[in-house]
């Protein structure tokens, strides 16, 4: 019954478990691809089928990450809840699975920096599905693959969207599986093709939301390094744009706080679809070499703000002194999320769909669009720390702002 509605790859994922020469599957390739459900739906199944009250584990970035993306999944799965009674307690982060006559536990970690790795010291797992393994440092890793090394039978499920070639996960993993030094690891790469309920209509939409080195990993599945601009798809002509009468929406500020560096600060209008930066302020302390007191920035902000009301001014989470000061006159405030691979995939498919459009009087993010780069010589994706002020404001807008309607819109493609 399962069978019938899984694609060849797919069915590889339901199968290749009960081969006893095999360790580890890793699934990687584009997004909405189904290697996340499908694995999912595995893993539950192999281990009701071969284990009885053993511990098994459900990895990703964050725990939350992993309750979204795998737990809320299972919970919603037919082919899972028909053989099984799930209980779930959230105080502890573990999933009894109970059915067939067997129990297990499946406890859910977060592996998002280095210190994780002590979170799952000291525990004996018979399986791990590690999700969004490239996300996750690598201490972590090994450290949950270690708690698996007592129980016979126990294998590894690892999934992910593609990264930079230069990232541990492929070095370690991918490149010695391909090359046959790892015979016990079966890898598998997906594209959306793969995934049956992807329709060429699906396909289609989801291309548009992505651009430049994220469309190379996340559309076409690959492992590339992110380099040349950090923004290719702008472009002045079709993201410039005078308005002549705005829509109806709430207007934002956006900052990126500096005192010998640059200050930015754009003035967004938004109408929960679209984004235009109508005004901006801009100031060097280096270049003007005269530094500005925060009282002086706040002064700026309200010749910014003008008489529009402004729903809230998000900021650089590190100005934990000028966000007193523009609280004091009566701002709202809120400290921008500020993880900036994630916010500049966010702004970048913004932008490929035409959903921020900038007036060509804010002369300084437009000069930042051509200058703003990736490093190419950085071991991980990263910036360069140049031209990034306008940019950042920008970010913080997106990422926080942006962000929270795309999700209520449920917009697809991993915004």
């Amino acid at each position: 019954m399962i069978f019938q509605k899984l694609s060849d790859k797919q069915k590889q994922i339901f199968h290749w478990c009960y081969d006893p020469e095999k360790y580890a599957l890793i699934c990687d390739g584009s997004v909405r691809s189904g290697k996340t459900a499908a694995m999912s739906c595995s893993f539950v199944h192999w281990a009701m089928s071969q284990f009885d009250h053993q511990n098994f584990a459900f990895c990703g970035n964050t725990v939350q990450a992993t309750e979204r993306n795998i737990l809320m999944t299972i919970q919603q799965m037919t082919d899972i809840t028909y053989y099984y009674k799930l209980k779930y307690i959230g105080s502890k982060h573990v999933l009894t699975i109970s059915g067939g006559g067997h129990e297990n536990y499946f406890y859910i970690f977060g592996g998002k920096d280095e210190s994780s790795y002590k979170l799952v010291q000291g525990i004996t797992l018979a399986g791990i599905l590690f999700d969004e393994v490239a996300l996750q440092p690598e201490s972590f890793v090994n450290q949950a693959i270690a708690r698996t090394l007592s129980v016979e039978n126990a294998k590894l499920w690892f999934n992910c969207n593609p990264d930079s070639p230069e990232h541990w996960f492929y070095k370690q993993w991918i490149l010695k599986t391909d090359a046959g030094e790892r015979p016990d690891v079966l890898h598998l790469h997906f594209e959306m093709q793969d995934n049956p309920i992807m329709t060429p209509e699906k396909i289609a939409k989801t291309t548009t939301l992505y651009s430049g080195v994220f469309y190379d990993r996340y559309i076409r599945g690959l492992w590339v390094l992110a380099e040349g601009l950090v923004y290719p798809m702008f472009d002045r002509i079709r993201h410039t744009r005078i308005q002549d009468q705005l829509p109806t929406g709430k207007y934002y500020i956006s900052v990126d706080y500096g005192t010998l560096n640059a200050f930015s600060a754009g003035l967004w209008l938004y109408d929960k679809q679209t984004a235009y930066r109508i005004a901006e302020f801009y100031y060097s302390g280096r270049t003007e070499q005269r530094l500005l007191t925060n009282s002086q920035y706040v002064e700026r902000i309200k010749e910014l703000a003008g008489n529009r009301k402004i729903e809230s001014v998000i900021v650089d989470p590190s100005a934990a002194s000028f966000i007193e000061e523009l609280r004091q006159n009566g701002f709202l405030v809120r400290k921008g999320k500020n993880d900036v691979v994630d916010g500049i995939r966010r702004t970048a498919a913004m932008l490929a769909q035409n959903r921020i459009f900038i007036s060509p009087d804010c002369k300084n993010i437009i000069r930042e669009f051509g200058l703003y780069r990736w490093d190419s010589k950085a071991s991980q994706d990263s910036v360069i720390k140049e031209n990034d002020h306008a940019m950042d404001d920008m970010r913080y807008f997106v990422n926080t702002i942006m962000r929270e309607t795309v999700r209520i819109q449920g917009i697809q493609g991993g915004l």
